[in-house]
């Protein structure tokens, strides 16, 4: 029986879209070298034995991949949707759209997703292993949940137990790891943004 579960919350190495300033959502690239190379850093440190859970992106599925090749797939781990913007470079978003954006966790994108609504499918998912660890039931005693920005972000406002506007105080690096402990009592942060694993 697992009394308490560490979630490893993994951030995606790096794509060419990344490396290039871009505002990358839905879009589907494959890491670049230094991505794979990111992943095989990752691997070193997450747990043997761990489950990992993966969005379903290629950049997340090939850093999965790294740590267990055999790794399961979860929709509510994908990125934020970023409807037209996805693919803009970062410096070219309108300054009006990011105040926007910052003030009102409703906000949507054209054709995309609220931070709102991503906070949703992402505690769903972690109020899911919170209830497998107080029946007892968790698949192990580690979990590596693969998946990006705006996603980890969300991770880290449930275990604080705040809202998702706290995302906008928070970088979260590339091929990064956070750390979420859950006992019977919930959960708590133990780390955020952990880079000490990359060269």
């Amino acid at each position: 029986m697992t009394s308490s579960l560490t979630i490893w919350v993994v951030r995606h190495g790096r794509t060419e879209a990344n490396a290039g300033g871009l505002l990358l959502g839905r879009a589907n690239p494959d890491l670049d070298d230094l991505g794979r190379a990111q992943a095989a850093q990752i691997a070193s440190v997450v747990p043997n034995g761990a489950h990992v859970i993966s969005s379903p992106l290629a950049r997340c599925r090939q850093t999965a991949a790294a740590i267990d090749p055999d790794h399961a797939v979860d929709d509510r781990l994908i990125e934020l949707d970023y409807g037209d913007l996805d693919l803009t470079p970062v410096a070219d978003v309108p300054a009006e759209t990011w105040a926007a954006w910052r003030a009102d966790p409703h906000f949507r994108p054209p054709a995309g997703e609220t931070l709102a609504e991503l906070a949703g499918r992402t505690g769903t998912l972690l109020d899911e292993l919170t209830a497998q660890v107080s029946a007892g039931s968790a698949p192990s005693s580690d979990i590596a949940l693969v998946s990006h920005v705006s996603p980890i972000k969300a991770a880290m406002a449930w275990a604080l137990g705040v809202g998702i506007e706290i995302s906008w105080r928070a970088h979260v690096a590339q091929a990064s790891i956070t750390k979420i402990v859950v006992s019977p009592r919930g959960p708590s942060l133990h780390a955020f943004n952990e880079v000490a694993h990359l060269d």
